[in-house]
């Protein structure tokens, strides 16, 4: 079927890299004045509300009651591992800098794929193969300063690395389960149970009242990262409904270079704000091979199901 609008399911699709690659850069305007879980709930709390609210509107709220007992076990276990992967990504972040945790988050898609060749037999072709080759050859290249540090004892670096791994797999966990999911219902409806399942996990482990001890900066931070959540997922759901669903994924792998520019930015206005992560040349060109490496496995998936 013919794309009817293809320029504005590209312009949904690099608003999205954009506002997932200013996360982590926000999310460390808060860190040192709340904790990931706290963080994550209202992120998750803000977005269930206007989710739902929406649906409610339009009389598509889920009922989990006609779903039968597999496909509750199911969002039960995906909001579970959903909620795990918010909170790896950002606890990582105590321990690595933004650059670094956007880089390596690419590791999820590649982690979903491979998943998705043991549970539903699909097959990668010499396009995927040579972005997974690319991908680890640009994290060489991209931790090169690092790599002694990194293999050499466990250290704070190493257990960021190790966080944000665990991060990858959760959310590739999530993307293996979402695949089933998505055949009882949209991707809004599903997303909202995810954002409510979220809310309650989250809340034993939170510390609400802390949103007092922000100040003004850190609490538009928050209300940023909590909108961002609604608004790139949005644009994300929007772009798949009007363009290519690879080339979608294609643009967004962007956002680890958004990330490092907006990083370059926020240390030259506010250097006592923010701590250059001091990368040298071959780590950003590291990250320019993670990201083709990351464009060529979402298109060389697409051409091989053209085929």
């Amino acid at each position: 079927m013919a794309n009817k609008k293809p320029w504005i399911g590209f312009f949904l699709s690099l608003l999205t890299g954009l506002m997932w690659g200013l996360l982590p850069v926000s999310f460390m305007l808060l860190l040192g004045s709340m904790d990931t879980a706290t963080i994550t709930w209202y992120r998750f709390a803000v977005a269930a509300i206007v989710v739902l609210v929406f649906l409610w509107q339009q009389g598509r709220l889920p009922d989990l009651q006609r779903m039968d007992r597999k496909t509750r076990v199911s969002l039960f276990v995906a909001a579970a591992v959903l909620s795990a992967n918010f909170i790896l990504y950002l606890s990582s972040l105590l321990y690595l800098n933004p650059e670094s945790a956007q880089v390596l988050i690419q590791l999820a898609p590649f982690i979903l794929m491979f998943g998705s060749l043991f549970l539903y037999g699909e097959r990668f072709g010499k396009l995927e193969w040579l972005g997974v080759v690319m991908l680890f050859g640009g994290f060489g290249l991209f931790f090169n300063d690092r790599l002694g540090e990194i293999f050499s004892s466990v250290n704070d670096y190493s257990i960021g690395i190790f966080l944000m791994v665990l991060a990858s797999i959760s959310w590739g966990t999530y993307g293996l389960l979402q695949k089933t999911l998505l055949a009882k219902m949209d991707s809004v409806q599903l997303t909202s149970l995810m954002y409510l399942g979220g809310v309650v996990f989250i809340f034993p482990f939170t510390s609400p009242l802390s949103i007092f001890n922000l100040n003004v900066v850190q609490f538009y931070a928050l209300a940023f990262c909590s909108i961002n959540l609604v608004l790139a997922y949005g644009a994300f759901t929007e772009a798949l409904q009007l363009w290519d669903g690879a080339k979608v994924s294609a643009v967004i792998t962007l956002a680890p270079l958004f990330t490092i520019i907006s990083m370059k930015i926020a240390v030259a206005n506010w250097p006592d704000v923010f701590i250059d992560s001091e990368l040298n040349g071959l780590a950003y060109l590291g990250a320019v091979i993670v990201v083709l490496g990351s464009m060529l496995a979402a298109l060389g998936h697409n051409l091989k199901g053209k085929q």
